[in-house]
């Protein structure tokens, strides 16, 4: 899963008034492995649209696609995977309509929705907000990297740390177990998107 060391996940409203497209395009030109289209506002076929051109893109730079919530639209446009959410279908339906043509990712906020997850078959779980960030308040207060290192200690899937992350903080959430980073507004909304993408990678790679 070195792929999911370094996941840009998508908000529109967050590009400075710059294309999405084209944002995205710039990051995968700097070596981002992974990207989550994660646009909660658009109806399926917008999104299937929208996914659609980051798929071209994504397939040229061998980087992963993953579809927030929408398991058809996943489908529908080739994508490697599907980031399941609270309100999304439950892991084993999600698995009876997609069988292997998807990996399933989980949005957790606790230690017992991580354990579940992995009991329930999920390839990787996303762990946050760690870090207070306006994108997450709605997901309830920050939770830190002690419980992060619960998770990542107690489970053996993947653990993936969102929420308020920046280049100066991935290394305490490595050696807080993480095995990746996603991040939304720390890369969208940079001047130069491709360079953030650049920063996060070397910080990952212990050069930063």
């Amino acid at each position: 899963m070195d792929e999911l060391r370094l996941c840009l996940v998508t908000d529109r409203t967050q590009t400075r008034g710059r294309d999405l497209t084209a944002v995205v395009g710039e990051c995968l030109a700097a070596g981002l492995p992974a990207v989550q289209v994660r646009e909660k506002d658009l109806g399926a076929a917008d999104l299937a649209f929208v996914c659609r051109r980051l798929r071209a893109l994504t397939l040229d730079r061998r980087a992963l696609l993953i579809v927030n919530d929408r398991v058809d639209v996943a489908l529908a446009v080739g994508a490697d995977a599907v980031q399941r959410t609270s309100t999304s279908l439950p892991i084993e339906d999600i698995r009876a309509i997609a069988d292997k043509r998807l990996r399933i990712g989980v949005s957790v906020h606790s230690l017992e929705e991580a354990v579940e997850a992995e009991l329930k078959g999920a390839d990787w779980v996303v762990f946050g907000p760690v870090y207070d960030t306006p994108s997450k308040r709605a997901y309830g207060p920050p939770q830190g990297v002690a419980r992060l290192e619960r998770v990542a200690a107690t489970v053996r899937l993947p653990v993936i740390a969102i929420g308020g992350i920046n280049p100066e903080r991935v290394r305490e959430v490595q050696q807080g177990g993480a095995r990746g980073v996603a991040v939304i507004s720390a890369i969208l909304a940079a001047e130069s998107p491709g360079d953030a993408t650049r920063r996060f990678l070397e910080a990952l790679a212990g050069r930063a």
